[in-house]
């Protein structure tokens, strides 16, 4: 029997993306808005008649899977659609025809040579075309800031992103400018040989200095939107999560978290696995008040730490790797958001407020 090179047994997603450190959003295929005068309609017969070649079960597997969402939340196939819904489908991957149009958004490049360059990616920023975000991505400015160089193509998949992270998170990534230096950076993520510590708020005050969080990630059975651990490992990806604690605040802890997996939100899950969702994570809950009292006082201050920064709080702070040419060890480390910073110091003045009462 013919032996396998690791390249051939490593997953991609279509875009070429290492699936195995995928962290953000599904990724929307089709979208269609219904007519003001739509009668009601279940959600498969109404799909079914707009999608050519698609089998009302297909539909019905797609709903129950979570990938059929109405106005954006995930619906049972007897939903019925009402006049002006927004009905989508998303998957996990994004769509082979999807265009990259280069646009003049900035990037700060923190290392950049012929075979790839690092970025620090702000909050806020989409990484890849996708649901609901088309352009203003950081693909799109990638392909506008080598829109001059010859070899480099936005529509090689071989090319670009070995790695992301979520819209909301900010920090480090590796964009790889042509196939041989993508496929060694992928084997190194792929073979967990990259260096790659976060820092994150959370809620609670973390019991243990540090610790080890191991837990099987997939998407919830009921809402794809969502990631859970399977701790039994029944279901989902191995992921594992090293923390420390680097400062504590009374009612929340900051922490670095060291990825040995890169699972999609992972440190997102495995966090609130152990009792510490990530400070104004929306979508796992951690935009409520999970840690405190409920004084007018406090819920006030606790509104102003989530205006500060309204998204979760969580950085990419660290990233190494092997050059795939030079073979030389190469390291890069970013301070962290403005955001987070105004955040953590809003907390260290609270803290020290309460000690000295």
């Amino acid at each position: 029997m013919k032996k396998k090179r690791k390249e051939d047994i490593i997953e991609y997603n279509e875009d070429s993306t290492l699936i195995d450190d995928v962290e953000d959003e599904l990724f929307e295929h089709y979208r269609f808005v219904a007519d003001k005068g739509q009668t009601l309609l279940r959600i498969d017969k109404f799909l079914v008649d707009r999608i050519t070649g698609a089998s009302r079960n297909r539909i019905q597997q797609a709903t129950d899977a979570g990938y059929v969402l109405a106005n954006g939340n995930p619906v049972k196939s007897n939903y019925k659609v009402k006049p002006l819904d927004t009905i989508t489908i998303v998957m996990d991957r994004p769509r082979r025809e999807l265009e990259i149009i280069p646009e003049n958004i900035p990037l700060n490049i923190v290392y950049e040579d012929s075979d790839l360059m690092v970025v620090n990616k702000p909050p806020g920023l989409v990484v890849h075309p996708g649901h609901g975000n088309y352009t203003g991505t950081l693909v799109n400015a990638i392909a506008w800031h080598l829109k001059d160089t010859d070899s480099y193509d936005s529509k090689d998949p071989r090319l670009g992103l070995v790695h992301r992270i979520d819209k909301d998170t900010s920090g480090l990534l590796v964009i790889a400018k042509n196939p041989d230096a993508k496929t060694d950076l992928g084997n190194q993520f792929y073979y967990k040989t990259t260096q790659r510590q976060y820092q994150t708020l959370v809620w609670g005050n973390v019991k243990e200095n540090e610790g080890r969080i191991e837990g099987n990630i997939g998407r919830h059975p009921r809402d794809k939107m969502l990631m859970t651990v399977f701790p039994d490992g029944e279901s989902g990806k191995p992921a594992v999560t090293h923390y420390k604690v680097i400062e504590r605040f009374g009612y929340v802890t900051l922490v670095e978290c060291r990825l040995e997996t890169g699972r999609t939100h992972q440190i997102r899950v495995h966090m609130k696995s152990i009792g510490h969702t990530i400070f104004n994570d929306e979508r796992y809950g951690g935009n409520e008040i999970l840690k405190g009292n409920h004084h007018t006082k406090y819920k006030q201050f606790i509104k102003n730490c989530f205006d500060l920064c309204p998204r979760q709080a969580l950085h990419a702070k660290t990233l190494g790797f092997i050059h795939p040419k030079t073979k030389e060890k190469l390291f890069f480390e970013t301070s962290l958001p403005d955001d987070m910073n105004q955040l953590i110091e809003k907390w260290r003045n609270f803290s020290q407020y309460i000690h000295e009462k």
